[in-house]
């Protein structure tokens, strides 16, 4: 009996390991999702529309990401568009709520007047998505998982 009892514990502590890594995976891929589609829709903002044209901005303009409009410059993080304060820059972090707010993500952009060495690049994009909402976001007691992706041009 107890060796049946030994094996049954064993089996189920194993079925219970399986089960938490897959659900891991699963909130991973939410999570690279996420930064994905905040990422293209901030290549798609500064490549199709110029939202993030390089000029003196009191005030940047909207982006609107998956139905869901968001502020530039509204993420935490630094803000800078050209002005006195950061000449020959532009730095901005936005959060973006994505899935129907079920997902979020914090995209920041890097612009630059000269290119920069030694890649040789002006826009430099990195979006890091979340698979809890943008409420949850840096919460206490929350967890969640976060994914990274960047671009370079």
């Amino acid at each position: 009996m107890s060796v049946m009892l030994a094996l049954g514990l064993a089996l189920s502590s194993l079925g219970y390991k399986q089960a938490v890594l897959a659900s891991s995976a699963i909130e991973s891929q939410y999570a690279f999702y996420a930064a994905d589609a905040g990422l293209e829709c901030a290549l798609y903002a500064d490549q199709q529309l110029g939202s993030f044209a390089y000029a003196n901005h009191a005030t940047p303009p909207a982006l609107s990401c998956d139905g869901t409009a968001a502020q530039i410059g509204s993420g935490p993080g630094t803000n800078c568009f050209n002005t006195s304060a950061c000449r020959n820059a532009w730095v901005s972090s936005t959060r973006l709520s994505l899935d129907a707010g079920a997902r979020c993500a914090d995209v920041t952009v890097y612009k630059y007047s000269t290119p920069q060495a030694p890649k040789n690049y002006t826009t430099y994009l990195f979006a890091q998505g979340y698979d809890v909402s943008c409420a949850q976001v840096g919460q206490a007691g929350v967890r969640y998982s976060a994914r990274g992706v960047e671009a370079i041009y």
